[in-house]
């Protein structure tokens, strides 16, 4: 049984038994009412906590002001003013780990629900048909190539566009929004919501160009010799991750990353209208506990199993996911076999699933992570399933950054940034998933920001260099 939640649960949200069978979203959002009763909790502190946990650094005190006073509008207009994507923020982020789980009221009572307020501006915006627009520099003649279109790469293109960069994005996926669009589900972030967002950062003069494999159909080099002054490289990590165990490479095995991007993004779960299929099962067990494995365990329900298993090896306190998430599965009938760890998949004549062979784990002394370390208990336990859905994480795709001679990488080939997003080769930045592994949306957007304003320096250096050795030339003559 998952661990009781902390998080704020002012959002409503729709019938359990209704939307585990469907595909539309599941919490409907604040009314205009509840919005101003939440902002009036807010306490307006002098040292707010809030803004030092967001990290994006929105003015959080000054646009839960605005809704307070009944001014939706000038609350998202400041919400922009740090972050372009606050319909997504408001869906995806885990603001109990970060903005909420650092206001002050949450010491003794329920902290303010940040998160819903934050969607409710950019939802409100929506559902009158307006936009509430941000200042923009005028046009500086500089290039800057954007290499990923997922939160990370968003938001550099839109910190960019507004101090007058010509930014174009290459994206390899036939969609623009990278992991918003083909790793979350549609229960949790709307495409329509994705598209709005993207809508409007084209309004900001920013290009998207599709099916676009930077590394193959074009080289970084080469967007040099057309003009750009600076790449940034925010292409996500989103190949799989092995347990190398039997049975892996049995049919009706899926990986989480292709599982849901068969769905997400190819709507394989509308088969035979789209051409891309995705096998429905009847017992699923999807190995892992973060918030990809509640996805990939809750799509798969949708599709029709009749019951799905979370396997994880430690327990509920250990979970990665976000609490609201685990608590969503829960209403919806997923359940959760904590302490085991799978050691074999075991397979049928025709070499199809048929179960999963798990070791009952206990936890010893915490790990580099902080979290209990797991152990084999010496008991197993078998598991009748016919489709295994693995989400132990995934690691960095190479195409692009063997294209890139000389670039430093660490690990398991992610790229090695200073904290600025800078890399070691000139012109070069990155940040997201492909510099620091998998991550949350938000901490992705952040590593944008930063590398934005890294990016901005680095060009504007670049572009006085020559008038200054102009000018040096002419005090020698």
């Amino acid at each position: 049984m998952p661990c009781p939640t902390t998080y704020n649960k002012t959002m409503r949200v729709r019938d359990p038994k209704k939307r585990a069978k469907d595909f539309k979203e599941v919490a409907l959002g604040l009314t205009a009412k509840q919005a101003i009763k939440e902002a009036q909790r807010c306490l307006q502190c002098k040292k707010p906590k809030c803004v030092e946990g967001c990290p994006v650094e929105i003015d959080i005190p000054r646009f839960i002001s605005s809704i307070r006073d009944n001014n939706f509008l000038a609350g998202l207009k400041t919400i922009r003013e740090y972050n372009l994507l606050p319909a997504i923020c408001g869906r995806v982020c885990p603001q109990e780990n970060q903005c909420q789980g650092a206001c002050i009221l949450g010491r003794k009572k329920t902290p303010i629900s940040i998160g819903a307020l934050e969607r409710f501006a950019a939802d409100y915006e929506a559902a009158i048909n307006e936009t509430e627009t941000v200042e923009i520099a005028k046009p500086n003649g500089h290039k800057v190539a954007v290499i990923g279109s997922g939160p990370a790469g968003l938001t550099v293109a839109a910190d960019l566009a507004k101090l007058g960069y010509d930014i174009t994005i290459f994206e390899a996926l036939h969609e623009p929004g990278g992991v918003l669009v083909y790793g979350i589900p549609e229960f949790r972030l709307p495409k329509k919501i994705i598209q709005r967002e993207i809508e409007y950062l084209k309004s900001l003069g920013v290009k998207i160009k599709v099916n676009w494999v930077v590394g193959k159909t074009q080289t970084v080099d080469q967007l040099f010799e057309e003009g750009y002054k600076a790449a940034f490289v925010g292409v996500g990590a989103g190949s799989p991750r092995y347990m190398n165990i039997p049975g892996e490479n049995l049919n009706n095995v899926y990986f989480a990353s292709e599982f849901l991007t068969r769905v997400n993004l190819m709507k394989a779960e509308q088969f035979p209208k789209y051409d891309t299929p995705v096998k429905r099962a009847e017992k699923v067990a999807v190995v892992g506990a973060g918030n990809v494995a509640m996805d990939a365990a809750r799509t798969a329900q949708r599709l029709g199993a009749k019951e799905v298993y979370i396997v994880y090896r430690r327990t509920e306190h250990e979970m990665p996911s976000r609490a609201e998430e685990v608590e969503h599965a829960e209403e919806e009938g997923i359940k959760f076999e904590f302490l085991s760890n799978p050691k074999e998949i075991i397979g049928d004549e025709k070499g199809y699933v048929k179960a999963i062979k798990c070791d009952k784990m206990v936890l010893c002394e915490p790990d580099a992570s902080g979290r209990r370390r797991p152990d084999c208990s010496g008991e197993e336990f078998t598991l009748d399933v016919d489709q295994v859905i693995m989400a132990i994480g995934q690691t960095s795709n190479p195409i692009l950054t063997k294209s890139i001679k000389g670039l430093k990488l660490w690990g398991a080939g992610y790229i090695e940034i200073d904290e600025n997003g800078k890399t070691n080769k000139p012109g070069i930045f990155a940040g997201g998933d492909i510099a620091t592994g998998a991550a949350t949306v938000i901490s992705a957007m952040g590593a944008g920001k930063r590398a934005a304003r890294s990016i901005n320096e680095y060009v504007m250096t670049l572009a006085k260099a020559p008038r200054q050795r102009k000018k040096s030339s002419k005090t020698a003559k």
